[in-house]
This record gives C-alpha cells, sequence and structure tokens, in this order.
C-alpha cells in the first residue's frame, strides 16, 4: 500500500504542506504585536489554520493515514504552545488554544473523510486534463 495518494506532482503538494506547517509556526512564534490584525478571534484564527492543514495533508494522504495526520498536527499544536510559554517573546501559552486546534484538525480530517479527502488527485486531473 502506497503511503501517498497517487499523483503526477507529489513532491509539489508536499513542499506546499511542509510551507504551510512553517507559516503556521512562524506565525505562531511571532511576537503577536508583529502580525497584522486580521479580526475574527484568536480561537476562530487557531481551528481554522488547523482545518485547512488537515485538509491539505488529506488531499494527498489515503483515508488510513487521517489518524496519522491528526496525531501529527495535534502534536504540532502542543509543541507551538509549549515553545510560547517557554520563549517569553510576547506570546503566551494557552491550553484553550490546543483545544481549538484540536477542533480544526478534527473539522478538517471529517470534511476530508465525507469528501473533501484525495482533492489534489482531481485537482491535478482538471488542471493537468488526464
Amino acid at each position: 500500500m502506497s503511503s501517498r495518494l497517487p499523483l503526477r506532482h507529489p513532491r509539489v503538494w508536499l513542499a506546499v504542506g511542509w510551507g504551510l506547517v512553517a507559516l503556521a509556526i512562524l506565525a505562531s512564534l511571532l511576537p503577536a504585536q508583529e502580525l497584522p490584525s486580521v479580526g475574527g478571534g484568536d480561537k476562530l484564527h487557531h481551528a481554522a489554520a488547523y482545518m485547512v492543514l488537515s485538509l491539505w495533508f488529506s488531499g494527498i494522504y489515503p483515508k488510513s493515514r487521517y489518524v496519522h495526520i491528526g496525531v501529527g498536527l495535534f502534536l504540532l499544536g502542543i509543541a507551538i504552545e509549549w515553545a510560547q510559554g517557554a520563549m517569553h517573546y510576547g506570546r503566551e501559552s494557552d491550553p484553550y488554544d490546543v483545544l481549538a486546534n484540536a477542533l480544526g484538525v478534527v473539522a478538517g480530517l471529517l470534511a476530508a473523510h465525507f469528501g473533501l479527502g484525495g482533492w489534489a488527485a482531481r485537482v491535478e486531473r482538471v488542471i493537468l486534463k488526464t
């Protein structure tokens, strides 16, 4: 069994996904005053970011890997919160952020399970006309 879905450009999809992870880490660790204000509430941003990450990776991995995606993103959220608490550089650790992250991951994986999973292969078929 393959660990990824059969994609024509798996490295591109993975590179963008890991770029999104790096962006989430950077946005989480920069001092809050250095980030643009986008409104909508902190917990909503956390949930949305982790939902996007889980949807992204569920687009390039089969359903059998969704648990791995969920656990990995949950651990990422915990590690970021720990780092925020340890660095004392304008950010605070908040267990409710971990909860918001987890809810975002669950929402994304549920959406993937019920139809949005594997989206990358569908996008390739449309764009590359294969």
